[in-house]
């Protein structure tokens, strides 16, 4: 998968997600919102991961799981037409937009 954009990785992950039986033939609201649920999930594993002390590999692992339901969330909503365009675009251009930010974005925290 090396080299792939993130466009290309989210059609690789999502295509497994759906031959693995994760995606319905019907999306709705309600899925979508479950899989943006799912991805809080990973990100509170990475938090355990790094609170228990569980070493190095499974920091990893678990950042790896963050972005494999992202980038399939993506795909799965840009099929089902809850989104479009290119994700590594829309990220290039946020990650530009963020340069031009205050610092911490004006907040405290």
């Amino acid at each position: 998968m090396s080299g792939l954009s993130f466009d290309g990785h989210s059609r690789t992950v999502h295509d497994n997600a759906v031959a693995k039986g994760f995606w319905p033939d019907q999306v709705d609201d309600i899925f979508i919102a479950k899989q943006c649920m799912m991805i809080v999930s990973e990100v509170t594993e990475l938090m355990e991961a790094i609170r228990k002390d569980h070493g190095k590999e499974a920091v990893a692992h678990e950042t790896a799981d963050i972005l494999i339901r992202t980038f399939d969330l993506w795909q799965g909503m840009v099929e089902n037409g809850y989104a479009d365009g290119s994700l590594q675009a829309a990220f290039n251009n946020k990650t530009e937009h963020n340069k031009s930010r205050p610092e911490r974005h004006g907040v405290r925290f």
